[in-house]
């Protein structure tokens, strides 16, 4: 592996969607974007979503954790043994639960185990530094996005939002130096996004989710929750800011009342709504907003966003990025930066006191 060069990471994402694994080639020296290469996906099987679906929440030595971990790993293995070229691999495993609150986080899968079955050396672990020093553990793809923000050659600021299962957004100034610069970043979550709809499709339909928004197409926002979801504390909260897959589970009750169509609309205009409270938060205002994430093929989401936001709502690919693997690729430079000593957060992204690094590195 080079010095301080320029190196080909292989990075990974299985997000709190639960769909499967995004697995894509970067080419960074930690700083800037040098070339982007070939990427892959890799399906959760229904069984296989079942089995992470009874781990969500729990913590390791808990029952279910075990065989959630060795889907997991498996996965991964399959999608990541089909490139070549790679010099390092940046593993982010699957979040089955995360409590900043009091200091923890867990990610099923063990890196040392795909560092052997692979052969290369697998940087994981990454969000536990920034937990234990008192930071929120995420986002940790803000300082990619600033790297794609000078990718892109934006020189105004600007705005990326992912929308999986839980939505998170970084507004960046792209006339910073560095990520860790003062002003250059600030990101915290939005809110949910993709998975109480994936979860109400399936407990209602047997399906896996509202395939291009064609159901909350159909159905009507019913205004008076967004608001009542909106009332909530954390929307209150100063960012930086994070939240956990299920922290909302409760409230999402009160849509057991609404038709299917109504229901998946509803839920779809509170994750665009939460969006749009986030916007207030921006230090100056934005004029775009890329989307990336799954969401974005939702047209449903897509056009609640366009309602709500006051600016160019797009997605990622109009800048020629791609939204089905920028978290992959987040972490495939995230690697590269922990293998050069480089911090992966600081306090504007995850509320951590000072930047700080991330990441274990397990060589085969």
């Amino acid at each position: 592996m080079a010095k301080h060069g320029a190196i080909w990471v292989l990075g990974t994402m299985s997000g709190t969607s639960l769909d499967g694994v995004d697995a894509a080639m970067l080419r960074t020296d930690g700083h800037v974007i040098v070339e982007f290469g070939p990427d892959a996906y890799r399906p959760y099987s229904t069984a296989e979503q079942t089995t992470i679906r009874k781990a969500l929440g729990q913590w390791p030595g808990d029952l279910a954790v075990a065989a959630a971990a060795e889907v997991v790993e498996t996965a991964h293995a399959e999608v990541l043994s089909r490139f070549t070229g790679a010099e390092m691999i940046g593993f982010h495993g699957q979040t089955l639960a995360h409590d900043p609150a009091h200091g923890r986080t867990h990610q099923a899968g063990n890196g040392a185990l795909l560092a052997q079955t692979l052969n290369l050396p697998v940087v994981w672990d990454f969000r536990s530094n920034d937990v234990q020093m008192g930071g929120q553990g995420a986002p940790l793809a803000p300082f990619f996005h600033f790297a794609c923000a000078k990718w892109i050659q934006a020189t105004e600021p600007l705005a990326i939002l992912n929308l999986g299962g839980v939505g998170n957004v970084t507004w960046i100034d792209p006339s910073q130096p560095s990520p860790d610069s003062p002003g250059a970043l600030l990101a915290f979550d939005t809110g949910p996004a993709n998975a109480p709809i994936n979860d109400l499709m399936q407990v209602r339909l047997g399906l896996a989710q509202d395939a291009g928004g064609a159901l909350a197409a159909h159905g009507r926002v019913d205004e008076a929750l967004v608001k009542a979801f909106l009332a909530q504390a954390y929307f209150h909260k100063i960012p930086p800011k994070s939240l956990d897959r299920n922290d909302f589970h409760a409230f999402f009750k009160k849509t057991h009342k609404l038709s299917n169509a109504d229901a998946a609309a509803t839920m779809t205009g509170i994750a665009a709504a939460s969006v749009a409270r986030a916007a207030e938060h921006f230090p100056q205002p934005i004029t775009r907003l890329l989307v990336a994430g799954g969401g974005r093929h939702n047209a449903a989401m897509m056009a609640q966003l366009a309602q709500r936001m006051p600016c160019r709502v797009e997605p990622i690919e109009a800048a020629g990025l791609n939204g089905d693997m920028l978290e992959a690729q987040a972490f495939a430079y995230l690697a590269a930066r922990v293998a050069y000593g480089l911090p992966t957060s600081c306090p504007s992204t995850t509320g951590v006191p000072a930047a700080v690094g991330g990441g274990q590195i397990s060589r085969p």
